[in-house]
């Protein structure tokens, strides 16, 4: 029988009010047991991918900062530390009230992939109901995406729900999934910045149009903040996923259409969740991952 590792586990938690001491568990930070102190050697972390119950407990919650600290706290485990205070307690200094970690428990693991699993679903997750709906429309290619880009190893290097208002005006709401800024040394062009935006044509075109009316101001606004051009990319469902019928000519297909070419008129790249796999080992490439 292989002998399990010896490990140590921290459960990330969300705590809206800190005088009720309400929480609810985000992610789970796991690393092997018997280290120094002040070393994070095989480490890892991990968010929870359903934020509804953060939703139901403060409806004001900012995810796009929750999700990010996931990123942080996975730059921190990557990068060995000089300072003589632990690691986990840098973090703590670090993260504000409302996001807290528990007091170390001791786990026999088998993997840490495996333990990693195994934890999330005891501790984080939501149970699942066999009633539950599949997720369908533009929440099906937002996680289609995180999970290419996550199996490419890229997904905590990449920002997340990049506020347009940086770059167009202030006010304006709309917020693209992610992106990075490409190394100039593994593309042919200098300075670009690669952003990702799912977007579904199942039901209505509305989101597409909303993305070709912002994208010239996007792109002169990334040119003169980041001195960088932007190449804004589409997610959408591949063509039959949305038609409704045989004939090529059906409404669903009208639409779908109507969609991809109003966000190519504006030079949006389109391309459909079965080009992710691609568009990730670009990303990996970039990144130098």
């Amino acid at each position: 029988m292989k002998e399990r590792l010896p490990c140590e586990f921290f459960l990330i938690r969300y705590v809206p009010d800190v005088v009720k001491g309400e929480f609810t568990n985000i992610g789970v930070l796991l690393r092997e047991a018997g280290g120094h102190a002040d070393t994070v050697n095989n480490a890892a972390v991990r968010f929870t991918r359903d934020w509804s119950r953060v939703r139901c407990m403060d409806a004001d919650a900012d995810l796009g900062l929750l999700e990010s600290l996931e990123g942080e706290i996975a730059g921190r485990l990557r990068v060995m530390t000089t300072d003589p205070k632990p690691v986990l307690a840098l973090l703590e200094d670090t993260l504000s009230n409302s996001v807290q970690i528990s007091e170390a428990r001791a786990t026999l693991a088998e993997s840490m992939t495996a333990e990693m699993e195994q934890l999330m679903r005891m501790y984080v997750e939501p149970l699942k109901v066999k009633t539950e709906r599949r997720r369908t429309g533009r929440a099906a290619i937002a996680q289609a995406m995180r999970t290419e880009f996550e199996r490419a190893g890229v997904w905590t290097l990449m920002r997340k729900r990049i506020a347009a208002s940086l770059y167009t005006r202030p006010g304006d709401p709309m917020r693209i999934d992610c992106g990075y800024r490409a190394d100039p040394e593994r593309t042919t062009a200098n300075g670009v910045i690669r952003m990702f935006q799912a977007v579904s044509l199942e039901g209505d075109v509305e989101a597409a149009k909303g993305l070709a009316y912002s994208a010239p101001r996007l792109r002169e606004g990334v040119e003169r903040v980041e001195s960088a051009k932007l190449e804004l990319t589409a997610i959408v469902e591949p063509l039959r996923a949305v038609s409704e019928a045989d004939s090529p000519e059906d409404e669903a297909t009208e639409r779908y259409r109507f969609g991809v070419e109003a966000m190519e008129r504006e030079a949006i790249r389109v391309v459909t969740v079965n080009d992710l796999a691609r568009v990730a080992e670009t990303a990996r490439v970039e990144l130098r991952v």
